[in-house]
């Protein structure tokens, strides 16, 4: 199998933090969410993904290739889209368009056109009068002008307003349906990834908690409501992250059906979002 990204036991350690030893892989055809909270490792671990910096120990292969002596021949086929763009803000879309083609061997002035139509892009607006949104759609031109094979976003939704948001899910969405590219979507915005992702690659305090089908998350986790009275040692065990309140508790499971079995209609058990699987998670290391 042809992977577009592959990370074999990476080990960083930055001043103190560290990276333990994370694998995950990509396939082409799909969007992988990429989730965790802040200084989880997710943006270390684009850096490396990037060869912004070098790994301690492991293997990163991107297109099956090693950026020890075919750097450039990889960074040809990525396209990166941050939160904030790194464009200067006082030239036009065609003019910043112009200093940034000529690096690439397979730009496409057509696809560009294309995408500046699509996107409702005004060729001669310079980019300090472009919104958020519109920024996002001109970075994501340039990724796609220059025939990106995995394009890599970092937080690319983040102060979006919803129907911009969703615009972007759409179009992300499309650019994978010819299955010969992929997307790696490192976001704290789960309710987006609960609409296109694939895979989620979950990530805390930099280890890899899991990376699989999304639909294999929502099977796996259920979320688990009932009294008090039912929270005895054996039950606790069976739970993940427990919130408790007055009257009751709310907690994550892996267990569903034999507390259901166990418990029958003292709880409630129902499907959670990829953000209450993330947090109670979270919760239940911290308490651990």
């Amino acid at each position: 199998m042809e992977y577009l990204l592959e990370l074999e036991n990476v080990y960083k350690k930055v001043k103190d933090f560290e990276l333990k030893n994370i694998s995950f892989k990509l396939e082409k055809g799909y969007i992988m969410g990429f989730i965790g909270p802040n200084g989880a490792g997710k943006s270390t671990t684009i850096k490396l993904i990037m060869n912004l910096i070098k790994n301690d120990k492991g293997e990163i292969k991107v297109f099956g290739m090693d950026y020890k002596d075919r750097e450039n021949e990889i960074k040809e086929r990525i396209g990166f889209v941050y939160d904030e763009n790194y464009f200067y803000e006082d030239l036009s879309l065609v003019d910043m368009k112009n200093v940034i083609a000529p690096f690439y061997r397979k730009w496409d002035e057509d696809v560009f056109q294309k995408y500046m139509e699509i996107f409702n892009l005004t060729p001669k607006q310079k980019i300090k009068e472009l919104s958020k949104g519109m920024k996002m759609k001109f970075s994501l031109a340039i990724a796609l002008s220059h025939k990106a094979d995995l394009i890599i976003m970092d937080e690319p939704t983040s102060g979006l307003d919803p129907i911009v948001r969703n615009e972007l899910l759409d179009i992300l969405y499309s650019i994978i349906q010819d299955e010969e590219k992929g997307i790696l979507f490192s976001t704290h915005n789960t309710s987006d990834l609960d609409k296109i992702a694939d895979y989620i690659t979950f990530i805390d305090e930099g280890e890899i908690i899991f990376s699989k089908a999304k639909d294999d998350v929502i099977d796996e986790y259920k979320i688990v409501k009932g009294g008090k009275e039912v929270l005895n040692s054996n039950i606790r065990k069976d739970l993940i992250g427990i919130k408790e309140h007055n009257v009751g508790f709310e907690a994550l499971t892996k267990k569903a059906e034999s507390l259901r079995k166990e418990l029958g209609d003292q709880i409630v058990i129902e499907n959670p979002r990829l953000e209450d699987i993330m947090l109670y998670i979270v919760r239940g290391r911290k308490n651990a």
